[in-house]
């Protein structure tokens, strides 16, 4: 129901990585440029991070909303050709430095020049369109509206998290919503018409996509941020005090990103709630998601199996305690749901064994990075790889390949010198290379492997070194931002990768 059974490969790529001339990957012509370039390259995959509107961190994994997607991903150049911008008003050359995104600049133009085009399309737009975007609303409901009213309480109370709202606002008392939601009726509805201008131009992209052979897998995060419109409007479902405050958070103990290991400070769920009502609030993440792709990676796949449980009020993760989650309830409930959808899970890191148990009895494939397969006492080279597995040289984790190989004690991660020299010597002892190009020697590796799926971040296929790294775990600042440009991925790189996927027979397209 769930496995991958053909081999095939793709490409790591996140939607905000593309190249483009407003400050940061949209879903335009670029987007369909890249799906052309993996039709080239005989990639039949891409991955992509979460579709999310991310808070203040810019973290893919710290979004505002389970279901709205990211305004900043909007194509302007196809808000132009719809009518509702004029081409003068495009900004010229945004801010942006080494093929980093500036997000400080980036997030007040952008909304300036969105919320300019959902009153323009609010006061001019066709019947046609009226028609698509009121069934719109009305197919989405079960998000939009909280998301819409989140948003504009938000504003009210200067961008304060909800648990800091007005009593009325943050208990949702009817009263106080219904005036709200007439006297900004106006501004509720330009945030609906941004995300009905998002998921227009994404089905479109995705239309794109399978006809011209390409799969999109997408990421479901485990957890929600505690400042989000699911949370403030569905607080029964998660672990909160009565104050509405988190009395525990997520993470993982002391792991190879970090001694004290990753507070990541989610709230918990309340899992009996989920239970009660027969998981209706995953199964309508899981049915929107779906909607936009076709295959979905569960990240921390380990935590439905059994998760870390941290007080609130801890500074590290050290102090936490495993608990066991929903585990096969959850699975049967949903795979009931799914009716044969694929799923990936990302079962790397703490919880393996327990996660490896669910995942072996839904015959879910799990992941292997080819970067954790020759560490000290490693023995799970990439030659014992079985076929029901999704094999990546590394993930948005990880540093690039080149960076890893090159590393350094200390450079986000916890390895000692000797560490590193040992990894290094049994990386060129058992690809039989001098590492001159390292990451054509691990592109093949995972290539070559009996895995069903393989996946290669783009920095790997461009080799490029630490400065192309798109996250380091357990930081806040300075992730996230990485693009490429169109003359990197250069016609000899593509018909490099292509011939190889041809050689190991993954050639989809």
């Amino acid at each position: 129901m769930v496995k991958c059974s053909t081999q095939e490969s793709g490409i790591l790529l996140h939607v905000t990585s593309l190249p483009g001339d407003y400050g940061i990957g949209e879903i335009g012509k670029e987007a369909k440029q890249f799906i052309d370039c993996l039709k080239k390259m005989g990639q039949s995959l891409w991955q992509i991070l979460p579709l999310g509107y991310p808070g203040n961190t810019q973290s893919p994994y710290d979004l505002l909303s389970s279901f709205a997607g990211n305004p900043l991903l909007i194509s302007l150049e196809t808000l132009v050709k719809n009518g509702y911008l004029r081409k003068e008003s495009l900004p010229v050359n945004p801010k942006q430095e080494n093929h980093q995104i500036d997000f400080g600049s980036l997030i007040h133009y952008k909304m300036d020049i969105l919320n300019h085009a959902a009153e323009t399309f609010y006061n001019h737009t066709s019947e046609e369109i009226e028609r698509l975007y009121q069934n719109f609303c009305k197919e989405n409901d079960y998000w939009l509206d909280d998301y819409s009213l989140f948003l504009t309480l938000k504003k009210i109370h200067n961008g304060k998290a909800w648990n800091h709202w007005s009593d009325s606002f943050r208990n949702r008392e009817t009263i106080a919503l219904k005036k709200i939601n007439d006297e900004y009726f106006s501004e509720i509805e330009k945030t609906k018409i941004i995300q009905f201008l998002f998921h227009s131009q994404w089905k479109g992209l995705k239309k794109y996509a399978s006809k011209n052979g390409v799969k999109i897998i997408g990421d479901l995060p485990l957890y929600v941020t505690y400042d989000s419109a699911e949370v403030w409007a569905n607080p029964e479902l998660f672990s909160l005090n009565s104050n509405g405050d988190m009395s525990f958070v997520s993470g993982v103990p002391p792991c190879f990103f970090s001694k004290t290991g990753q507070l990541w400070g989610h709230p918990l769920y309340q899992w009996e709630a989920h239970k009660a009502s027969h998981y209706k609030w995953w199964k309508s993440r899981f049915k929107k998601l779906y909607e936009m792709v076709d295959v979905i990676r569960i990240d921390h796949f380990n935590g439905i199996a059994k998760y870390w449980k941290v007080p609130a009020e801890s500074s590290t993760a050290v102090n936490g305690e495993w608990v066991e989650g929903p585990g096969e309830n959850f699975f049967e409930q949903i795979f009931n749901y799914l009716d044969g959808n694929s799923i990936i899970a990302e079962d790397l890191g703490e919880a393996e064994k327990e996660g490896g148990e669910l995942k072996n009895k839904y015959g879910i494939p799990g992941m292997k990075i080819l970067q954790s397969a020759f560490g000290n006492g490693h023995k799970s080279y990439p030659h014992s790889y079985t076929e029901n597995c999704v094999v990546y040289t590394g993930t948005h984790d990880n540093d690039t390949t080149v960076g890893w190989f090159h590393s350094q004690p200390g450079e986000g991660n916890t390895q000692t010198k000797n560490e590193i020299d040992t990894e290094r010597t049994n990386v060129l002892k058992y690809l039989k290379t001098d590492g001159e190009e390292i990451h054509w020697d691990m592109i093949k590796t995972a290539l070559s492997s009996k895995a069903n799926t393989v996946i290669i971040p783009l920095q790997d296929i461009l080799g490029l070194d630490s400065s192309a790294r798109m996250n380091i775990p357990g930081t806040v600042s300075g992730n996230w931002r990485w693009r490429f440009d169109w003359s990197m991925l250069t016609e000899e790189i593509m018909h490099r990768m292509k011939i190889l996927t041809i050689k190991f027979n993954r050639n989809q397209i």
